[in-house]
């Protein structure tokens, strides 16, 4: 039987910032919140009433104050006025994502070192239902304030490795039985005809620009590609996440 850490490290994620973002940490209540801060003088919205009721419920301090010092405070270009301070992400371990419930259906990311990028596979892949995402722990974006804001509340409910080497990750993957599905533009052969959607499966993606390293792509199980129309030659890593994951939602019905 597989050992749960003793002590789990932190991912990183304690500094939260867009409205949907910090609205989703307080909703979800899965880590400590230290506080809120508010931009002064905003007009009143919806979500704004929701972030200072759940705050209050929670007994999060909420502190407003001026612009210019909220802007000091912010790490992202477009924070919309919120700032939440919380206790780190907790990092589970590989073993922990293999055990999970259900049937597996994992993001390994090769190298993704744009924020903006990862925050977006991140929330597409909570919506389509991931399971799990493996991160690199070098050369690859983590959890930043620009991750977490493009991910728009997605890592409250993902859990997330980070391991030292992917290929030796995604042998550990395919020894319990999970394939391992490289995405690669220049591959042969369609994710359309894959013939293991319904099995326990991890998809593979590559960095902006380079692709899949070349040690990770012969570890793959199978690499396949997006059939594409028109006459660019490939789709950005994140809307690529979200055709693979939902193409593989669809398959499993």
């Amino acid at each position: 039987m597989r050992k749960e850490p003793a002590k789990r490290r932190g991912l990183g994620g304690d500094q939260v910032e867009g409205r949907q973002a910090v609205r989703e940490l307080l909703v979800a209540g899965r880590r400590r919140v230290r506080e809120v801060l508010l931009a002064g003088e905003m007009e009143s919205a919806p979500i704004l009433e929701d972030i200072i009721d759940l705050a209050d419920e929670a007994k999060v301090p909420i502190r407003e104050i001026g612009r210019s010092k909220f802007e000091q405070e912010a790490r992202t270009e477009s924070s919309q006025g919120v700032i939440a301070r919380a206790a780190p992400l907790d990092e589970f371990s590989l073993d922990e994502l293999i055990d999970l419930d259900g049937p597996a259906l994992l993001l390994v990311l090769d190298g993704i070192t744009d924020p903006g990028n990862l925050g977006a596979i991140l929330r597409t892949a909570e919506c389509a239902g991931v399971t799990g995402v493996v991160l690199p722990r070098h050369r690859a974006a983590h959890i930043t304030p620009t991750v977490t804001k493009a991910a728009a509340g997605a890592i409250e409910h993902l859990p997330m490795a980070v391991v030292a080497g992917l290929p030796a990750a995604m042998a550990d993957l395919q020894k319990a039985g999970i394939w391992t599905v490289g995405l690669d533009a220049s591959a042969g052969d369609s994710l359309f005809d894959l013939r293991v959607a319904d099995e326990p499966l991890a998809i593979v993606l590559g960095s902006e620009g380079a692709g899949l390293s070349r040690l990770v792509a012969q570890r793959c199980d199978t690499v396949v590609s997006l059939p594409l129309r028109g006459v660019l030659g490939s789709l950005n890593v994140a809307s690529a996440a979200a055709v693979a994951c939902f193409e593989i939602v669809r398959r499993r019905g």
